[in-house]
């Protein structure tokens, strides 16, 4: 997937980072809840009774927020160099490693750091260090762009 840098400003990166700080703040003062994506969509799998409106109202925002952004134009257009087989298989490893690590970047990078959680820091950490790990090794070691 590549960053379309030219059109990257710094406003849309922190309008974007206000919304989610705001989205995340009135769920946990209205709900009680806290927003991490990977955790509202296992507890789906399975539901729970009177556990299933507000994770599917959660999840349906997200893609029509994204949906609306893109009709307004303001959406950048991401392209993916690689195929549906290998794009099903990072899905799933990032399934996996959420659930293994016990959330995903929005639960412990946003909500969790913002309540001083230790072990979102751990979290966070290990999620930036194999993210640079991972471009260090596909950049440099084998040659993608």
């Amino acid at each position: 997937m590549h960053i379309d840098w030219t059109n990257f400003t710094p406003w849309s990166a922190a309008a974007g980072g206000v919304a989610i700080g705001l989205a995340a703040g009135l769920m946990i003062l209205l709900l009680g809840r806290i927003a991490g994506v990977s955790g509202i969509v296992a507890g789906l799998l399975p539901p729970a009774k009177g556990d299933v409106s507000w994770r599917v109202a959660f999840i349906l925002g997200l893609v029509a927020s994204a949906a609306l952004l893109r009709l307004a134009g303001a959406a950048a257009t991401p392209v993916f160099d690689i195929g549906y087989d290998a794009t099903i298989v990072a899905g799933l490893l990032v399934g996996f490693g959420t659930r293994l690590g016990g959330g995903c970047t929005s639960g412990h990078g946003v909500c969790g750091l913002s309540r001083l959680s230790p072990r979102a820091l751990v979290a966070t950490l290990a999620f930036m260090a194999s993210g640079a790990l991972t471009i260090f090794v596909l950049r440099h070691i084998m040659g993608r762009p």
